[in-house]
């Protein structure tokens, strides 16, 4: 029997694809991560996790933890000003959940 890592690689997929598209996180919207709009991706994940039947978690935990997901996975092939836009969303987030520090 394969390991998931292996089978996933003879597929093509990555991981954390599957991650995404099956595990109890959200129901996002197309190209949420691609908005140049630090407020519009906040906007769009506030509203994925308020209206997800699929989160375990409450709508803040969870659209932090899928941008932090997204953030992570990306890694290296984030550029410098991709990151800057995704982490200024994250303050639009706790902005939007009244999280302000």
């Amino acid at each position: 029997m394969a390991s998931p890592k292996q089978s996933h690689a003879k597929s093509g997929e990555k991981w954390s694809q599957e991650v995404t598209e099956t595990s109890d996180a959200l129901d996002l919207e197309e190209g949420v991560f691609t908005k140049d709009d630090p407020a519009e991706i906040a906007g769009s994940l506030k509203r994925s996790a308020e209206k997800s039947d699929r989160r375990k978690s409450d709508p803040y935990r969870s659209a932090i933890s899928m941008l932090t997901f997204h953030i992570n996975r990306s890694g290296k092939n984030l550029d410098a000003g991709r990151r800057k836009t995704l982490e200024a969303a994250k303050d639009e987030l706790r902005k939007l959940f009244g999280r302000e520090e």
